[in-house]
């Protein structure tokens, strides 16, 4: 997957969104260094290559907010055979966290957004079909099901919201109560 990065603007404020994201399981004993390194350049250098142009550009411009795609995986939530994913997500939750402690004095906000299955491809298993996944989840979720597509965008919206403007280095994670 490419990362996908946009820059809108809302409200008088450049927002960077981006959604940087593999998703590949095994033991970390089976995984080859190029699989590890392909997890890594996805979803950890994608973002800090992003978050770089997005904040040269930011300063120039006034300032922004910026919101990376993390996971509940990582920082909040380990599994079997998902150690790469898990580590490059964890790594960018804390590349967020640091960078908006580092410009935020600058009038960037940076914070990161750490969803669980979510309705797209991402949350199917291999050969699975919706209704498959949907059967899993009522036992795999406490909320029994995956999270819309609607909720995610609403909860990424607030992040980069002005009602949201003193959460400065948050990740929000949304996940249906699997870390809670």
């Amino acid at each position: 997957r490419l990362v996908a990065t946009t820059v809108e603007r809302h409200g008088g404020l450049h927002i960077a969104f981006n959604n940087a994201g593999i998703l590949e399981a095994g033991p970390l004993a089976d995984m080859d260094e190029a699989n590890w390194d392909r997890q890594l350049a996805v979803n950890l250098t994608g973002v800090f290559l992003s978050m770089k142009h997005e904040i040269a550009h930011m300063r120039v411009h006034g300032g922004g907010v910026i919101v990376n795609t993390a996971s509940n995986l990582g920082a909040h939530m380990r599994l079997p055979f998902l150690g790469a994913y898990a580590a490059s997500k964890a790594a960018v939750s804390a590349l967020s966290r640091a960078a908006a402690k580092e410009y935020i004095q600058k009038g960037i906000r940076i914070n990161a957004f750490s969803p669980g299955p979510i309705d797209t491809p991402m949350s199917l298993r291999p050969g699975e079909t919706e209704d498959d996944r949907t059967t899993r989840m009522k036992d795999a979720l406490p909320i029994g099901r995956v999270g819309t597509l609607d909720e995610a965008a609403s909860a990424v919206l607030w992040l980069a919201s002005p009602e949201a403007s003193f959460a400065v280095g948050h990740d929000l994670v949304l996940d249906g109560g699997a870390t809670a």
